[in-house]
C-alpha cells in the first residue's frame, strides 16, 4: 500500500464518531449483526432511565418542564346517541323522525324530532310542545332555543319535538282526530285506544330516553295563562329543577294522572310544564319570556353559557285554583293578568242579555291573576280567574319537607289515599275563604269539557 493510502485511512479513522453508550451498556461490540449496531436513541440525546426525552437546553432551572400528560388528563368522550332508529354524533345537529304508533299506520305521518348532541358530557333534556295541537307558543320556543344552539360547544344533549300532536296542529284543534286530550294518556298503553297508543309510542321511544323534560302548553278553551311553571313542589328533586328557570313564577301541583308531566315524574325524570299564553295564536311576549326561561335553565344545568340570564327572585303559589261563573251569559273581565286583588274585589261579570240580569265573580281572598278567560260566551260553572296565593320560598320549602316526612296514607287503594291528602294549610286556609282543594293534582291542569274527561 502506498503512503497516500495509508494517510487518506488514517485520516478518515480519526474524523469517524464512536457510537454513542447507553449510561448502562458496555461499548457495542463489531462482531454483533447489524441490527444492534446502531443504539436505540439519537447520539446527541442520551437516554437516562426510561423516561421521555425532554431537551432542557434552554429550560429555566427554576420553571422544570411539565410533566407529559396522561390518560386521565384527557376529557372524557362523549358516546354517539342513538334515538329512534338513528345514530347522533357528538358535536352534531339532527332531524329525527318519530312516527305515532296508531290503528291507521298507513297514512301515519313522521313528526320530526330536532337533536342537538353536544360535544362534550352532560345532562339530556327533552322539550315537547304542542301535545295539545292549537297551542303555538310552545312551537315557536323549540324552534328558537334549537337552532341557537352550537352542538360544538354544547354539554349534554337536547332534544326537542315541536309538535308532537300533528292532527290537532294541522286541524286547528286542541284533540286528537278522536276527540281524546292526548295529554290525558301518558304513559299510555301499547294496545288501548288510539290515544294511548300514541302516548306510549311517544313516551317509550323519546321520554324515557331523558333526564329532564320541560312541556310547554297554554291557556286552554279561550283562556290565557300568565308565564308559570306548574311543579310538583313536595318533591324536592322537582322543587330544585324548577329554582333553575330564573324569575319565573311557579305553581304548585302534582298533575292530573294521564299527563305527560306526572306520568315523568313517577318514572324518575325530573318534570315540570311551562305554561304561557294562549292557545290558536303566537304571542311574541309570551314567547319571548318562555325562552328566556329555558335559556336560563341550560345555564343552571352547566350545558351551555345563556345570552339572556335570568336572576330575579322566583314567585311560588303552593295555593291556587279556578274561580268559577256563578250562572251563565256574557263574561266582561275587570282586572287583568298579574294583578294583585283584594278579598271581596270584583274580578268580573257575567250578564244574560236578554234578561239583563247578571252577577260578579268575586274574589274569595288576596292573591294574583296568574290565568282567566277572555271575554266570551260561559256557561255556569266555568272557570273563569285562577287565583293564586304567592308564598315565600322558605315556606315552600317548609311545606316539601314537611310533606316528605309524612307517611304515606293506609289504603288498598291509590286513588284514594291520593284524594286523601291535602297541603297542610289547608286548616287555616279554609277559614280565611282560600283555597281547600285536595292536592289530587286536576285543579293545577287546564279545565276540560267533561266529555273531553272520559276514558276508555
Amino acid at each position: 500500500m502506498t503512503a497516500r493510502w495509508s494517510l487518506t485511512i488514517a485520516l478518515l479513522a480519526a474524523l469517524t464518531p464512536w457510537p454513542a453508550l447507553h449510561a448502562d451498556e458496555s461499548p457495542v461490540d463489531d462482531t454483533e449483526p447489524e441490527a444492534h449496531a446502531a443504539p436505540a436513541n439519537p447520539p446527541a440525546k442520551p437516554v437516562v432511565d426510561d423516561t421521555p426525552l425532554v431537551d432542557t437546553a434552554d429550560a429555566d432551572e427554576d420553571n422544570p418542564p411539565a410533566p407529559a400528560s396522561t390518560a386521565s388528563d384527557q376529557p372524557p368522550t362523549v358516546p354517539p346517541l342513538s334515538l329512534l332508529g338513528r345514530t347522533v354524533v357528538p358535536g352534531s345537529f339532527a332531524t329525527l323522525h318519530w312516527t305515532p304508533d296508531q290503528s291507521f299506520a298507513s297514512i301515519a305521518t313522521p313528526v320530526p324530532v330536532l337533536v342537538a348532541h353536544g360535544k362534550k358530557p352532560g345532562p339530556r333534556l327533552c322539550l315537547t310542545a304542542a301535545v295539545h295541537g292549537d297551542e303555538l307558543n310552545g312551537i315557536e320556543m323549540v324552534r328558537r332555543l334549537m337552532y341557537d344552539l352550537e352542538p360544538e360547544t354544547l354539554s349534554g344533549t337536547l332534544i326537542g319535538v315541536p309538535i308532537v300532536n300533528l292532527e290537532g296542529f294541522r286541524n286547528g284543534s286542541r284533540y286528537l282526530s278522536d276527540r281524546r286530550d292526548l295529554n290525558r294518556h301518558f304513559p299510555g298503553r301499547g294496545t288501548g285506544s288510539a290515544a294511548d297508543r300514541v302516548a306510549h309510542s311517544l313516551y317509550d321511544q323519546i321520554i324515557r330516553h331523558c333526564e329532564y323534560l320541560v312541556d310547554l302548553h297554554t291557556g286552554s278553551l279561550k283562556r290565557i295563562n300568565q308565564p308559570q311553571l306548574r311543579a310538583d313542589l313536595k318533591n324536592p328533586d322537582v322543587l330544585a329543577f324548577a329554582k333553575h328557570f330564573g324569575g319565573m313564577t311557579v305553581l304548585h301541583g302534582r298533575g292530573a294522572r294521564g299527563t305527560l308531566r306526572r306520568a315523568a315524574v313517577d318514572d324518575g325524570i325530573m318534570a315540570v310544564t311551562m305554561e304561557a299564553g294562549g292557545p290558536n295564536r303566537l304571542e311574541e311576549e309570551a314567547v319571548s319570556y318562555g325562552v328566556q326561561a329555558l335559556e336560563t335553565l341550560l345555564e343552571n344545568l352547566d350545558m351551555r353559557k345563556a345570552r339572556r340570564f335570568w336572576g330575579a327572585p322566583q314567585p311560588v303559589f303552593y295555593e291556587s285554583q279556578w274561580i268559577r261563573a256563578g250562572q251563565g251569559g256574557i263574561l266582561l273581565s275587570e282586572v287583568k293578568l298579574n294583578d294583585k286583588v283584594k278579598k271581596g274585589q270584583i274580578l268580573g261579570t257575567v250578564t244574560d242579555p236578554i234578561t239583563n240580569t247578571g252577577s260578579a265573580i268575586i274574589a274569595p281572598y288576596d292573591g294574583r291573576i296568574l290565568g282567566m278567560a277572555i271575554n266570551q260566551v260561559v256557561h255556569a260553572g266555568f272557570a273563569a280567574y285562577r287565583l293564586g296565593e304567592e308564598q315565600t320560598p322558605e315556606e315552600v320549602e317548609a311545606k316539601a319537607e314537611q310533606a316528605q316526612s309524612k307517611k304515606p296514607a293506609s289504603s288498598d287503594s291509590p286513588a284514594k289515599a291520593e284524594h286523601s291528602e291535602t297541603p297542610a294549610s289547608t286548616a287555616p286556609a279554609a277559614a280565611a275563604g282560600k283555597p281547600t282543594t285536595a292536592d289530587t293534582g286536576v285543579e293545577d291542569e287546564e279545565p276540560e269539557e267533561p266529555d273531553d274527561r272520559q276514558r276508555d
